[in-house]
């Protein structure tokens, strides 16, 4: 392997996990008496795990004025049922996004470290990454879980650099989102944002490197930023 690396986000960068995420959130809600969401709120609810995606979504029904008006236990109970639901049905309808197997290919033909960063649980991003057919393209997956911290805590994007060897100017973040923009800002590692992830945001108003449509547009940047 050469000594560069890029990580990557889960949801929304490498897969279209919307659908899945959206059923499991709610057979949840439905469950507790709260009200569905259409798919297309994934955008506002998405990129900080379960647990914060329940509480954003019960607050904007006008249910929680903060997070202590829900008590702890109903609280940890719904984000269990929630992911009980989605680890069964975690690849239902989930795509991997435009470009993204292409890209993987020749980062591999390059000895690029790749590894996967996400505030999805480890154990889900494992089994989804292994029911599409992703998995073996990566030397390492950090989770939610996987240390003490996780995105916008840039330690979640360094630590992987340190278990990798690999030096922070050699490393790209790929993500969607301003979870992982504020991560690689902190951690000073390159940005490329992907359009069309999970976030309210106006491009302009994220940080970034480099903007791009899909993955068909990521390898020219790649070999810029990575001298390559």
């Amino acid at each position: 392997m050469t000594n560069k690396a890029i990580l990557f986000d889960l949801d929304g960068t490498l897969v279209e996990t919307a659908p899945d995420l959206m059923a499991a959130h709610n057979h949840v809600m439905e469950k507790y008496g709260y009200e569905k969401k259409p798919l297309e709120d994934i955008r506002f609810l998405a990129g900080r795990g379960a647990a914060v995606m329940l509480l954003r979504s019960i607050d904007s029904q006008g249910r929680l004025k903060n997070k202590h008006e829900i008590d702890e236990t109903t609280h940890k109970a719904m984000t269990k049922d929630f992911i009980d639901f989605y680890a069964a049905n975690i690849s239902n309808t989930s795509k991997i996004n435009t470009g993204v197997i292409n890209f993987l290919d020749w980062c591999k033909s390059k000895k690029i470290n790749l590894a996967v960063c996400t505030n999805k649980m480890e154990h889900l991003a494992i089994k989804l990454l292994k029911e599409i057919k992703l998995y073996d393209y990566f030397d390492f997956i950090a989770g939610a879980d996987t240390f003490d911290y996780r995105k916008p805590n840039p330690q979640h994007l360094t630590s992987i650099l340190e278990i990798l060897n690999i030096p922070i100017e050699n490393s790209i973040m790929v993500g969607d989102s301003e979870t992982d923009a504020e991560a690689a800002k902190a951690a000073k590692t390159k940005f490329i944002l992907v359009k069309g992830g999970y976030t309210e945001k106006n491009y302009n108003q994220i940080y970034n490197d480099y903007l791009i449509d899909n993955f068909t547009e990521i390898q020219p940047i790649t070999q810029k930023i990575l001298s390559i």
